[in-house]
């Protein structure tokens, strides 16, 4: 009996290097655009971490399949399927990245808008 889990969802299976991942995940719900075999289909991105991430895709997908996904503030990344598993895949990235970025918020600020407090007088 293998002493090792093959359930990808816990990463404790030592078979393959991209499971013994040592880097933190940050856990998130963002939308993302995955490109896989020439199409852009929308994903949610569960989380992330320098080497990779996890997102919903639902469709069955080979491992070792070559992807690219856009997050936002990160912009398109290339990587490969590492595992697929009950509606979810896991993508190791090519080179790594800054998963803070994705936290950033949109824009610079110079056209937020100015929301004031109301002041509610009594009289």
């Amino acid at each position: 009996m293998d002493q090792f889990s093959t359930d990808p969802l816990n990463g404790r299976y030592s078979d393959d290097p991209a499971s013994q991942r040592t880097a933190t995940r940050d856990s998130l719900f963002l939308a993302a655009t995955l490109r896989i075999e020439g199409t852009d289909v929308q994903v949610r991105v569960r989380n992330l971490s320098p080497g990779g991430l996890m997102a919903e895709y639902a469709h069955p997908v080979t491992n070792g399949t070559p992807v690219e996904i856009n997050v936002r503030g990160i912009g398109w990344t290339p990587g490969r399927i590492a595992w697929s598993a009950e509606g979810r895949i896991g993508v190791a990235f090519d080179r790594e990245i800054d998963p803070l970025l994705a936290r950033k918020p949109v824009g610079n600020g110079e056209h937020t808008p100015v929301y004031a407090k109301p002041h509610l007088y009594r009289g």
